[in-house]
């Protein structure tokens, strides 16, 4: 019989990876609380028509990445959720939670789009999500960035720049829209098959496209920032002191619009050289007219996820990489009776807080010693018929040249924290 396997583009992340993902992850929670964001957690699967309407109709993710499917039982149209930000919108407005004020939000988890797996783009793949609902000011879309440049500090990451854009309101893009179509329509010989496809449907990401041929023609494409009113381009000045303010560089990127349809006014992009085609690592943006498209009342709110395996990539491949946590001890035991003895030892230092791995599966203490070793562990623990008598442990340090010595079982909890420190 065959062994089956993953399905393609969803992928394991094995015991000595995700002790990496569990740093990277603890670190990401503790910097969420500092910055005053609480967490939501949100379904997995939603109503299709929830993306539909909040990514967009004309957009890649809802015409060919959606993971959709009809519950015959309920006569409902389902979705793998491809993004945070729709169900957690959707959340706010079911429960009212703004109904004593704005919120700052964050969600973490997997999401799911059918795409062609590459490295550092999955079928499933994690996100961090951070949204900050009911703050209309420029002040709110620089926190999101500052935020996101000191992460990069604490996890020691380098190389990451700041990719930023306007896209103003809905009524100035309609204006732009006018004659970027009316552009694209005079050198339409010259758009690819996906631009000529846009062109009627989603005109702006025919501004992000990587063919050279179409690049050329929108090179010379109205700029959005010439129809820009003097509100928007007020938010987007407020915007730039404050990152000047907090020394976060950037890069103006007129071309940046984002993916989803639901953005309007700031949009940011962090992006990495370091992992190849797929260089964001972090994407977001401002997004106030999505609480009226999914049927709730008006309110302002922007946000951002960041791509959980392109960050642990650059963990990976950088210096400054979360260590794996080993065990404070590892118990041995050989002899009858012994088992026990260890077994009670091993619970005791648990719930004294240390780290402890007992040995399990027999074997000589020989080959019990390798995999102490082989642990990380700081120190073996050795319980033999010997010391089952005595009523003693026999304390090895693994890690250093000090001498072992033999401990009496009673003061073993209250002496291991000596023992690690080098006593």
């Amino acid at each position: 019989m065959s062994a089956i396997q993953a399905i393609r583009g969803m992928n394991d992340v094995l015991p000595d990876e995700a002790a990496l993902w569990l740093a990277f992850e603890q670190i990401v929670e503790r910097w969420l609380e500092r910055w005053g964001y609480r967490n939501i957690r949100v379904p997995l699967v939603e109503h299709t028509a929830l993306f539909r309407r909040a990514i967009g109709e004309a957009t890649d993710i809802v015409e060919k990445e959606m993971y959709s499917w009809r519950d015959e039982l309920n006569d409902e149209e389902l979705t793998l959720r491809p993004e945070g930000t729709a169900g957690c919108v959707r959340a706010v407005i079911e429960h009212n939670l703004l109904y004593d004020g704005p919120k700052r939000l964050w969600y973490a988890g997997p999401m799911y789009r059918h795409e062609r797996p590459q490295k550092g783009r999955y079928r499933q793949f994690h996100q961090y999500g951070a949204e900050a609902i009911g703050y209309p000011g420029p002040d709110v879309d620089a926190e999101l960035i500052v935020m996101c440049a000191r992460l990069w500090q604490e996890l020691g990451l380098e190389g990451i720049r700041l990719e930023l854009n306007t896209i103003g309101s809905p009524q100035e893009r309609a204006r732009h829209r006018t004659d970027l179509v009316r552009h694209l329509e005079a050198h339409a010989e010259m758009l690819d098959a996906d631009a000529k496809r846009r062109l009627h449907t989603n005109p702006l990401r025919i501004l992000d496209s990587k063919n050279p041929t179409v690049q050329q023609v929108v090179a010379n494409a109205p700029d959005l920032m010439t129809y820009l009113g003097e509100q928007s381009r007020e938010h987007f000045d407020g915007l730039r002191k404050l990152l000047a303010a907090a020394n976060v560089e950037y890069v103006m990127n007129r071309k940046l619009v984002r993916g989803l349809d639901y953005y309007n006014g700031t949009v940011f992009e962090w992006v990495s050289d370091r992992l190849g085609a797929q260089g964001t690592v972090c994407g977001g943006g401002r997004y106030d007219g999505l609480f009226v498209l999914l049927g709730g009342k008006p309110a302002p709110a922007a946000g951002f996820a960041i791509g959980c395996e392109r960050v642990v990539a650059l963990l990976k491949g950088s210096n400054r990489a979360p260590a794996t946590p080993c065990p404070d001890a590892y118990v041995l035991q050989q002899g009858e009776g012994t088992l026990e003895f260890a077994f009670g030892i091993a619970d005791a230092l648990r719930s004294a807080g240390y780290a402890v791995v007992q040995h399990a599966g027999g074997g000589s203490l020989r080959s019990q010693m390798k995999k102490a070793d082989a642990s990380g562990a700081a120190l073996a623990l050795i319980i033999g018929e010997d010391e089952l008598r005595a009523g003693e442990v026999t304390v090895k340090p693994l890690r250093d040249a000090r001498a072992q010595l033999r401990v009496a079982r009673a003061t073993i909890v209250g002496r291991l924290s000596e023992f690690l420190k080098g006593g």
